[in-house]
């Protein structure tokens, strides 16, 4: 990433985290004039996030610009108040990696969680490594997956893994602070322990132990199954 690029980054992100906190301190003095318009700042903001999830953080600057206008005007009119950060504290890199295949509660479970501990950037496995890996070939194709995982709410930036399934270069390319494995992912969570290690890394690893269970099915393997039996 070219440096004027790193830079607006920054700066996109510190937008939406300052929008972020407004918005989860405000108080709402006037329910029937400003309702609408803190809606098209919510609007606003979600933009924000659409253009930076796509790299475009020029646009998403402009869209949290005009969230921050809306939210000014209506505080200088005394309808509302909340307050602005008063120092800027960047949010921890997290980082999960998965097949993520028909994606159901499980899936979403496990990305909420991760999600609190910071700024959740999602891998997604390439076709020839579920292939490599599950000796099957995944039911939704790559790009269908990574789209997916990008629309989810929980999920900051979702990318592909690289073809070789190159562990190193994933930690060096994204630095993260924490990594957050699943219940059923042992085998990559040694893997990727040892690449921590040998690369000197204070990357923290984090292994969420419970499974989603409220619901069946709650596994890609057991709606196969249904679907199977569904269809005899």
């Amino acid at each position: 990433m070219e440096l004027e690029d790193k830079e607006l980054k920054e700066k996109a992100l510190k937008y939406l985290n300052n929008l972020k906190t407004a918005f989860s301190t405000l108080i709402v003095k006037e329910y029937d004039k400003t309702l609408e318009i803190i809606d098209l700042a919510r609007l606003y903001l979600k933009d924000a996030e659409y253009y930076f999830n796509r790299a475009d953080y020029i646009t998403s600057i402009a869209c949290s610009s005009y969230a921050e206008g809306l939210l000014d005007s209506l505080r200088k009119q005394k309808l509302v108040d909340f307050n602005w950060p008063s120092k800027y504290i960047p949010r921890k890199t997290v980082l999960v990696g998965g097949v993520f295949d028909l994606i159901h509660l499980g899936h979403i479970y496990f990305l909420k969680k991760a999600s609190e501990y910071g700024r959740l950037i999602v891998i997604v496995a390439r076709d020839k490594t579920v292939i490599k890996e599950k000796k099957r070939s995944p039911i939704l194709n790559e790009k269908q997956r990574l789209e997916i995982i990008k629309s989810i709410r929980y999920v900051d930036e979702a990318y592909l893994g690289s073809e070789s399934f190159d562990i190193r270069n994933v930690l060096t390319t994204f630095k993260p602070d924490i990594i957050v494995f699943g219940p059923d992912q042992d085998k990559l969570l040694e893997k990727v322990k040892q690449t921590i290690n040998e690369l000197g890394l204070n990357t923290k690893v984090i292994k969420i132990k419970q499974k989603y269970n409220d619901t069946v099915p709650n596994s890609t393997s057991q709606i196969i199954e249904k679907i199977i039996k569904t269809f005899e």
